[in-house]
C-alpha cells in the first residue's frame, strides 16, 4: 500500500459521532480511529472481548455482534470507581462519554437514545457491567447528565452499536487496515510527505500573554513562541509539536481543548 493510500485510510474523523452527541463535547469520539486509538493505548487500553464469565449465578458472553440494539433500563456511575481501572485497562474517568457493558467488545461505539426525553448521546464502551436489576448499560457521570437522568438515577434507553464506528476503531487499535474511512473534514485529505503538524493554541500581538499560554501547556508536550508578520505587525502564535501524522496532533489537540483552550486547532506546514 503507498504512502498516500495508507494515510489516507487513517486520516479519518468519526465526524458523525460528533453530530449525535447532545453535548457538542464528543471527547475521543471526535477523533480519528488511530488517535483514539494512540490515546486509549496510552492510557493503558487494549483491544479485548473477553471470554464467558458468570455475575452473580448469570452467564454473560461477550461477542462482536454489530448487529446490537436493545432496549432496557440505564444506570450511571461515579466517584466510587473515578480513576479505577476498567475492564480494557483504561482508567475510568467519571467526567469522560464512556460506557459499560455486560458483552460488547472493549471498546466499541454506540449510541444511546434516553426514550424518556429523546436526547441521543454516542459513547465509548470501555467497561464491563452492570448487573443489578437486568440494567443494560451502565453511562458515566457526564454522560448521565447530557442523557438528563443523572438526578433520577436510572431510565429508559435503547442502545444501538455503531458497527462501522466500532470496527475501524477495532482495526486501529490491531493495527490493522480498515475497509471504511470517514471524512473528518473537507480539507482533511493528506497532499504530500514533506509536511508537519501542530497544534495552534493561540495568536497574540502581545508577546507576554503568548508566554503565559506557552508554559502552561508545557505540560502536554513540546511547545514554542513563533513570531510572525501580518501587515507590518508582529504576532506571537503559541504551537506545540511539531507531529509527523496528524492522529498524533489529533491526540495534543483533544488535550488542548479539554484544558480549556476551545480556539486551539491543528495547522500543517
Amino acid at each position: 500500500m503507498n504512502y498516500m493510500k495508507k494515510h489516507l485510510l487513517i486520516l479519518c474523523g468519526l465526524a458523525l459521532l460528533n453530530a449525535c452527541s447532545s453535548s457538542g463535547t464528543p471527547e475521543l469520539t471526535g477523533l480519528s480511529p488511530q488517535a483514539q486509538a494512540i490515546a486509549i493505548k496510552q492510557y493503558g487500553g487494549v483491544y479485548k472481548i473477553g471470554s464467558p464469565y458468570k455475575i452473580m449465578g448469570k452467564w454473560y458472553y461477550p461477542a462482536e455482534d454489530y448487529d446490537y440494539s436493545e432496549v432496557g433500563m440505564a444506570s450511571w456511575y461515579g466517584d466510587d470507581f473515578h480513576a479505577k481501572k476498567t475492564a480494557n485497562g483504561e482508567r475510568y474517568d467519571m467526567n469522560t462519554l464512556t460506557a459499560a457493558h455486560r458483552t460488547l467488545p472493549l471498546p466499541s461505539i454506540v449510541r444511546v437514545t434516553n426514550l424518556e426525553n429523546g436526547r441521543s448521546l454516542v459513547l465509548r464502551v470501555n467497561d464491563r457491567g452492570p448487573y443489578a436489576k437486568d440494567r443494560i448499560i451502565d453511562i458515566s457521570k457526564r454522560g448521565a447528565q447530557l442523557l438528563g437522568y443523572q438526578t433520577k438515577g436510572v431510565t429508559k434507553v435503547r442502545v444501538d452499536i455503531l458497527p462501522e464506528e466500532s470496527k475501524a476503531l477495532k482495526a486501529a487499535m490491531l493495527g490493522q487496515s480498515s475497509s471504511k474511512s470517514y471524512a473528518m473534514s473537507n480539507n482533511s485529505a493528506y497532499d504530500g510527505v514533506d509536511k508537519v503538524f501542530y497544534v495552534q493554541a493561540g495568536s497574540f500581538s502581545q508577546k507576554d500573554l503568548a508566554d503565559n499560554l506557552n508554559a502552561r501547556l508545557s505540560r502536554f508536550g513540546s511547545s514554542r513562541v513563533f513570531e510572525a508578520y501580518v501587515s507590518g505587525a508582529p504576532f506571537y502564535r503559541v504551537r506545540l509539536g511539531p507531529f509527523s501524522h496528524e492522529e498524533e496532533a489529533e491526540v495534543t489537540l483533544n488535550k488542548v481543548r479539554n484544558y480549556g483552550v476551545y480556539d486551539a486547532r491543528i495547522i500543517r506546514e
